[in-house]
């Protein structure tokens, strides 16, 4: 088991040797990305290194609080970060799974089309998968239903590498990792204030002072915040989306074999409602996209004062208001209304009842919208001389965590890699 600790007050006081104590690295957020980072960075610097968590435990927020999906990256667009990524680390996370005593399964995915549009799309997937080497078969309506006797729909792509796992215990086994290599992983430490100095980065906690060589943020729903204290221009702005849920009754769990995805709009980043068994052995429906009000609260009405002033007051939201009315009157009134959740689902799944979905926790995406009121589709990585601050990684960063993390290790050794920021 590994053991969190809130730290000592104040860390650059004198080592006893009259020099000050300074970190090689320090890395905000104690997400899979956080983690994974401080494990990758250890391996190839085997020294002093902090991790700063400011809940009480590791993977609090978006890692802990989605379908546990081991995506393929059949949705991205060839040559972004994402496609590379997703495709690099869903092997990974398998590999590292299998080493590890990680439960994991690989079910396969199927994205039903229901429509005649949403058959076109569908096409256009597989054209894509095909474009970023995934394995991927059309079904028709008869081979659907062979498949899935309880899915209903007018064809299907088959995601056959598609797996489950649980991220939270993958993170506990990084963190594991990281630690016995030397990390020191302090909880309850919210950061306040960042100073970039020639030399060094200064660290103002709520519990003291810390000091490093180099400082990588992976702040996920305070990552606009993170880097807007360090002193950096920002062209975004984070925006929650809570990602409502249902548990599918015990008696309805073998509903499905595979998980069961709708065709997904391509100008929107969501994967849309989705029927998923996971690993613990339970069935769930969702997630919504419903724009939250709380970056951090996870109840259906939970209002956070600050989080809606600093939203309401950037120019960009009323765009993305504007241009995306319809679609978020439509998740707004699925939250609020359990039969309008429930038909979204029953177009591809026609046997399922009001009584047989079961409130489940929310989870908050963070999605990154630029200036111009557009969603940032790929992940947004930026750095200056001694920080890296991961801006934009919502799904599928934890299938993805172990190239990001590679990847930040790869900056920290080249600084002429750059910043990448596809869109």
């Amino acid at each position: 088991m590994t053991i969190y600790t809130r730290g000592p007050r104040v860390l650059n006081k004198s080592n006893g040797s009259g020099s000050n104590l300074v970190y090689d690295f320090a890395v905000v957020g104690g997400g899979i990305i956080g983690v994974a980072s401080a494990w990758q960075i250890l391996q190839r610097f085997p020294r002093a290194k902090v991790v700063f968590e400011k809940g009480i435990g590791l993977a609090r927020h978006q890692t802990g609080h989605n379908s546990g999906v081991i995506h393929s990256g059949i949705y991205y667009e060839p040559g972004s970060l994402k496609a590379e990524f997703c495709r690099i680390g869903a092997a990974w996370t398998k590999e590292f799974a299998a080493e590890n005593d990680i439960a994991y399964e690989e079910c396969g995915k199927l994205l039903v089309a229901t429509t005649a549009l949403e058959l076109e799309r569908m096409h256009a997937l597989a054209a894509r998968a095909a474009a970023n080497g995934i394995r991927a078969r059309r079904l028709s309506y008869a081979e659907l239903r062979a498949e899935e006797p309880n899915v209903s729909g007018l064809g299907a792509l088959l995601i056959e590498d598609t797996g489950i796992i649980d991220y939270r215990e993958v993170t506990e086994k990084l963190a594991g990792k990281a630690t016995a290599l030397g990390a020191q992983i302090l909880v309850q430490n919210e950061v306040c204030s960042i100073q970039e100095q020639d030399d060094f980065v200064d660290i103002v906690t709520n519990v003291g002072h810390y000091r490093a060589q180099r400082l990588i943020a992976c702040g996920g729903l305070q990552s606009d915040r993170l880097v807007h204290m360090a002193g950096l221009d920002t062209d975004f702005q984070i925006m929650p989306f809570r990602g409502e849920y249902f548990d599918v009754r015990p008696e309805k769990r073998d509903l499905v074999r595979r998980l069961i995805y709708p065709i997904p709009d391509p100008d929107l980043p969501f994967l849309g409602i989705h029927l998923t068994p996971m690993i613990a052995g339970n069935l769930t429906v969702g997630p919504s996209a419903v724009l939250g009000m709380a970056r951090e609260k996870y109840g259906r009405f939970s209002v956070h004062l600050g989080d809606l002033w600093e939203m309401l007051t950037f120019p960009a939201f009323w765009r993305v208001a504007r241009d995306n009315l319809r679609t978020g009157l439509v998740e707004l009134w699925g939250s609020m209304n359990k039969w309008s959740y429930l038909q979204r689902v029953r177009r591809y799944a026609p046997t399922l009842q009001r009584r047989d979905l079961v409130p489940r926790e929310a989870g908050i995406r963070a999605q990154a919208v630029m200036k111009n009121g557009r969603f940032h589709h790929d992940f947004l990585i930026r750095q200056t001389a001694r920080t890296i601050h991961v801006l934009n990684a919502p799904s599928p960063a934890a299938t993805s965590a172990m190239p990001i993390a590679r990847y930040i290790v790869d900056m920290v050794i080249d600084p002429s890699k750059g910043s990448c920021h596809s869109s």
